[in-house]
């Protein structure tokens, strides 16, 4: 038996507006399974991603973060930025791996790697 990743999910305060979002980020199809309480976003490549309202923020720093890869990490992160995303930090492991830390408009932590994660890891 093997499980298959369908939704990596986030909570939200207002996850109609965290998802239209986020389908604009990845070039995802907002499907409102429950408008105001769990809506997802599908995406050619998958998996897709959700988002539920929850009461309460969750307090302190994410435990769980996306990874994205872009051939231009700039040009990408300024577009993000540009969308409503916040540059938080920057790192570097080694000459040849470059990440950018960001938020989404609720302050969920994700990074975009130029060149290929999965060969840096």
């Amino acid at each position: 038996m093997a499980l298959d990743v369908v939704n990596i999910t986030f909570d939200s305060a207002d996850p109609d507006r965290l998802a239209e979002w986020w389908a604009r980020a990845v070039d995802g199809t907002v499907n409102a399974l429950a408008p105001g309480f769990f809506v997802t976003v599908s995406r050619a490549g998958g998996p897709g991603l959700a988002f539920q309202k929850v009461g309460d923020p969750t307090p302190g720093k994410n435990r769980v973060h996306i990874d994205f890869t872009a051939a231009d990490m700039e040009a990408e992160v300024k577009r993000l930025v540009d969308l409503g995303a916040t540059e938080t930090g920057r790192g570097q492991a080694g000459p040849d791996f470059q990440w950018v830390v960001l938020a989404d408009p609720d302050g969920n932590a994700f990074c975009v790697a130029g060149g290929d994660v999965e060969d840096a890891t």
